[in-house]
């Protein structure tokens, strides 16, 4: 009887949600006393398969955007830190040669290459989150093959080869951590090193780990205790489990966190291992449909509410900070559309309002969960001397900015509390997580915040489904501004504001653009602000009225 009430119930509900989302006009209000929580800039977070590509011309542009839009530091993560070779960037491949050894085995420590890297993170006032990994040849256990040269439309599992097998002596890995952690110490400071975070490998649960679990554990051991007797005040965590809803994932995790805390430790003989955050990724999972792109972000948030979960289930780790070490629409930044055109959504409008509408409900389930929630990480950068508008999952092409790139902008611009929304065409969380963005109509909601001399608010319109709808009149109502006048200033992503993809195309897509052109799309790439005028404040409260194409998103700024 029970089960038939509650499923009753729910089927009331969803009745209830397509009458009210479905059949009205968008309204939103924000009341500026109504404060949740602080705004945690948990978006200003990004990283990328490639580590050469940090120091070359194209990344450190862009990283010095992502330094200049944020207010707080940026971190970074990025893959093949410890991976031995020339330097030289190729697609899902990167190598420092830090460590090789003499004929007679033993050590050699290169830190020119790591220090390329994180020179260019420290002078723009970024931290690294740094991955220690992967293996280098002469550590492996299984060297041979070692240098892949994968390419989209390859197998996937192509890039994996000798880097990914564990050491042949685990001492050896513990000192190279040591050597690495003390070397950045000397370096950069004890301060400063002390606000990095510090982790071992990459999804072990996937492709990326050839040992088994319990090898897992000793290397993650061994890799600590070298941390911590250098810099016994690094803070280091993991694991960076891949499809984190998934039993087997849930499995690791659990294994992982029991280490840590109750197991004996592979490199000291005591208990436990040191565990300072708690790190998981989290996919959506775009496909083709009738020759148009549908996204599916319910899969990203159940691994997060999955991931905010089990974090919440021990004592131990409830308090820990949790970092969702990739978070992203798929799973293959490398992969363009020519290859897989599901991947379609990446240069346009489709991909800047899904990431509002995701980040949106990540903060969500932080509420719901009261998980610790400090960063997810946009695995997006760029890819340097590739195509125009390739079709990677990329922040910029060739050094313009895509539409995606101005929505962490807007985060930039969103700080002191955030706000509670009331948005009547806004999806439940309960239905995203059910079955993501696929009614009638689009999902046109908020994410509000307000400091001591300003309020601002962004809002979308979003639909998994990339075809064109029409422009709705959404109605934002704001309550409670605790001046006379203040400034309105508005920003727009949409088709004709702030977006270069549509810039290019108007152009002729050329695959050369002269100066000119590529000073125009660098101009297009920026985000526009479409207006600005002082107003007067009646009653403490105004109205803005915006008028918003599917796949927008804007910000309304009120400073004072």
């Amino acid at each position: 009887m029970r089960k038939l009430l509650k499923y009753c119930l729910t089927v009331v509900f969803f009745q209830s949600f397509a009458i009210s989302v479905y059949a009205q006009s968008p309204e939103i209000r924000v009341d500026l006393k109504q404060e949740i929580a602080p705004m945690a800039p948990v978006w200003a977070w990004f990283g990328y398969d490639e580590p050469n590509y940090t120091y070359m011309k194209d990344g450190k542009k862009l990283l010095s955007e992502l330094a200049a839009l944020s207010p707080v530091p940026v971190y970074v993560r990025t893959h093949s830190l410890l991976v031995s070779g020339d330097g030289k960037a190729a697609l899902k491949w990167g190598s420092t040669n830090a460590y090789t050894e003499d004929r007679n085995g033993n050590p050699i420590y290169n830190w020119k290459i790591i220090d390329s890297i994180f020179d260019t993170y420290v002078s723009r006032g970024m931290k690294p989150l740094a991955q220690i990994g992967f293996m280098p040849e002469a550590l492996s256990t299984h060297p041979a093959p070692y240098r892949h040269y994968w390419k989209p439309g390859d197998p996937y599992t192509d890039i994996i080869t000798g880097w990914a097998y564990p050491p042949k002596d685990y001492d050896k890995w513990r000192k190279l951590v040591y050597e690495w952690v003390r070397h950045s110490v000397e370096r950069y400071g004890q301060k400063e090193v002390e606000s990095w975070y510090w982790e071992v490998w990459n999804e072990p649960n996937g492709h990326y780990w050839k040992g088994t679990r319990e090898e897992f554990f000793k290397m993650y051991d061994y890799a600590a205790d070298g941390l911590k007797t250098a810099l016994p005040t690094a803070k280091i965590g993991g694991i960076n489990i891949a499809g984190t809803r998934g039993k087997g994932a849930q499995e690791w995790t659990n294994d992982f966190i029991k280490h840590c805390i109750s197991g004996v430790n592979y490199a000291t003989g005591k208990t436990g291992s040191p565990m300072d955050a708690i790190l998981f990724h989290a996919k959506g999972w775009p496909k083709l449909v009738d020759g148009a792109v549908r996204m599916d972000m319910a899969p990203q948030l159940n691994d997060i509410q999955t991931g905010f979960k089990l974090t919440m289930s021990y004592p131990e780790t409830k308090n820990l900070p949790v970092i969702v070490g990739e978070s992203d629409p798929e799973g293959c930044a490398a992969c363009g559309m020519a290859t897989n055109p599901e991947n379609a959504y990446r240069n346009g409008t489709m991909y800047s309002s899904y990431t509002a509408a995701s980040f949106a409900r990540k903060y969500i389930l932080a509420d719901q969960t009261k998980a610790n929630f400090l960063g997810a990480v946009s695995w997006s950068f760029e890819f340097e001397d590739q195509p125009w508008f390739y079709g990677f999952r990329d922040l910029a092409t060739n050094g313009v900015d895509k539409p995606v790139l101005n929505v962490f902008r807007m985060f930039g611009m969103m700080s002191g509390k955030r706000l509670n929304v009331t948005a009547n065409r806004m999806y439940p969380i309960e239905e995203v997580l059910k079955s993501s963005v696929r009614g009638e109509q689009s999902d046109i909601g908020a994410l509000a915040s307000k400091d001591k001399k300003s309020a601002a608010i962004m809002v979308w319109n979003y639909h998994d489904v990339d075809k064109t709808g029409l422009s709705e009149n959404v109605n934002v109502a704001i309550e409670n501004i605790p001046v006379k006048k203040a400034t309105l200033t508005l920003y727009m992503i949409d088709k004709e504001n702030s977006n270069s993809y549509e810039e290019w195309k108007k152009m002729g897509s050329p695959q050369n653009p002269t100066p000119q052109q590529i000073l125009t799309l660098e101009k297009s790439g920026k985000l526009k602000s479409v207006s600005t005028k002082k107003i007067k404040i009646a009653d403490n409260k105004t109205t803005v009225q915006l008028k918003m194409e599917r796949q927008a998103v804007a910000l309304i700024k009120l400073d004072w």
